[in-house]
């Protein structure tokens, strides 16, 4: 069996689908164990967050797209630090399956593949979306930035649940400012991708770039993993890993972020620059049968 043909997007998308509808199950009889050992008030808040949290991460996975897999890629991994809870609370048996499964769950979801569904399932007509890596140097404050709100999230239902009003109801609007502000920031790098149309090659990445990019395709010259001593612009971030470089036969002109000294952006013209698809082997393969020479 061909397993690039059977490790797809489309089946990491299921294989997501049936995680959280295991771990809605489980984690809902872990709540009710812990529940058991607490107040019917606690039980009920924390299944009453649990179920939100549930609503908002289905409806991101029935109706794929950009906007789901922030919320995904945001919301689900809460149940890992839920299902600790749960274990300790006193749900030994259905905290431990919960915690399984809310770990193989979250690692579905934050895969190269899952992100591709996504992307791909919000694509306009004969266009392919692959997602771009997100700069290594953002990578620490987005991981510390996410730990805090989950703090005061967890912080939140536990508090309520133990009818400690006022800290509670303060944790709750503090994890509720934080969570949209981190979805809207977080939002960005679920729109970042290398498209493929039949005009040409699009880098649509407002987080490198000020404005989208369009290469013509009979403009492009050649695709391939950038080398390391390539003299090719670097829009990846920079990101951690392959780059690929895409060459053009004359130069095309790229516009950088509005920074305070430039609030137009920056205007470049460039013979050669640096991408950084999640799957860089998967990137090249498609630049290919897009008819873009690949090296």
């Amino acid at each position: 069996m061909n397993t690039s043909t059977a490790v797809t997007p489309r089946s990491f998308l299921w294989a997501l689908r049936v995680c959280t509808v295991a771990l809605a199950a489980a984690m809902a009889l872990a709540i009710a164990d812990a529940g058991e050992q607490r107040t019917s008030w606690a039980g009920n808040v924390a299944i009453a967050a649990w179920a939100v949290l549930v609503c908002a991460v289905v409806i991101s996975e029935v109706v794929p797209g950009p906007v789901g897999l922030t919320v995904v890629r945001v919301v689900l991994p809460l149940a890992v630090p839920a299902a600790v809870a749960a274990l300790v609370l006193g749900a030994p048996l259905w905290g431990t399956v919960a915690l399984a499964l809310s770990l193989l769950a979250t690692l579905v979801a934050l895969s190269a593949e899952t992100a591709e569904a996504f992307a791909q399932a919000a694509a306009y007509g004969d266009e392919r979306r692959l997602p771009l890596r997100v700069p290594a140097a953002l990578l620490l404050p987005m991981g510390l930035s996410w730990l805090v709100w989950c703090a005061l999230t967890l912080a939140a239902v536990l508090l309520v649940g133990a009818q400690q009003w006022p800290l509670g109801l303060l944790s709750a609007v503090a994890a509720g400012a934080l969570g949209w502000l981190l979805g809207r920031r977080f939002h960005r790098f679920s729109r970042r991708w290398l498209v493929l149309v039949p005009a040409g090659v699009v880098v649509h990445d407002h987080v490198a770039l000020g404005e989208t990019l369009l290469i013509p395709r009979a403009n492009v010259a050649l695709a391939r993993l950038a080398p390391a001593n390539t003299q090719a612009a670097d829009f990846t971030g920079p990101a951690a890993g392959h780059a690929v470089e895409i060459s053009v036969r004359e130069m095309v002109l790229a516009v950088l972020p509005a920074t305070a000294a430039e609030p137009k952006g920056k205007a470049l013209h460039v013979q050669s620059l640096l991408v950084a698809p999640l799957r860089p082997g998967r990137a090249l393969r498609a630049l290919a049968g897009a008819n873009v020479p690949v090296e």
